[in-house]
Parts: C-alpha cells; sequence; structure tokens
C-alpha cells in the first residue's frame, strides 16, 4: 500500500498537513537562518504544518508547543524528517 508521505527527509513545505516531523537542518542565508533558529526552528525539534493561508503563503507551522506563521520560502530552507507521531 502506497502512502502520499514524502521520503523520509524533505523541505518543510513538502510536508503534507498535520503530519508530525523533526527537524534535521536549517539552511538559507545567514539572517533567515538565524532569525528562524531564534525562533525555535533548530535540529531535534518536533513540527508540523498547521494549515496554509488562504492564498497558501504564508504557512502556519506547530513547533514545538506555539504557533508560528512563516513563508514558503523560508519553509524551503528547512529540513525535517517524518516520525511515527
Amino acid at each position: 500500500m502506497k502512502n502520499n508521505l514524502p521520503d523520509s527527509t524533505s523541505s518543510l513545505d513538502r510536508l503534507p498537513l498535520r503530519v508530525a516531523a523533526r527537524v534535521v537542518s536549517v539552511s538559507g542565508s545567514g539572517a533567515v537562518a538565524r532569525r528562524l533558529m531564534e525562533m525555535g526552528v533548530v535540529p531535534g525539534a518536533p513540527v508540523r504544518i498547521i494549515k496554509p493561508a488562504p492564498l497558501g503563503d504564508p504557512l502556519e507551522v506547530r513547533v514545538r508547543n506555539y504557533h508560528l506563521a512563516i513563508r514558503r520560502a523560508e519553509a524551503r530552507t528547512i529540513t525535517v524528517s517524518i516520525t511515527k507521531s
């Protein structure tokens, strides 16, 4: 039976809605990566996409126990690994 999940690691913007994952790495320009990490988007942090905005950008993302709104372009710089829970 084939599932619709991306490979076990992918960029955050490709993660299906409400699928649990963990941050593997944050890349991108220094200022963007630094700001994401200041907001708690660090390797090992649990993350999931809650919902996109009406036009698809930004994304409402749950990181640890709080919600962030991040642009799809920023979500592309975050590599995640899908978890079982």
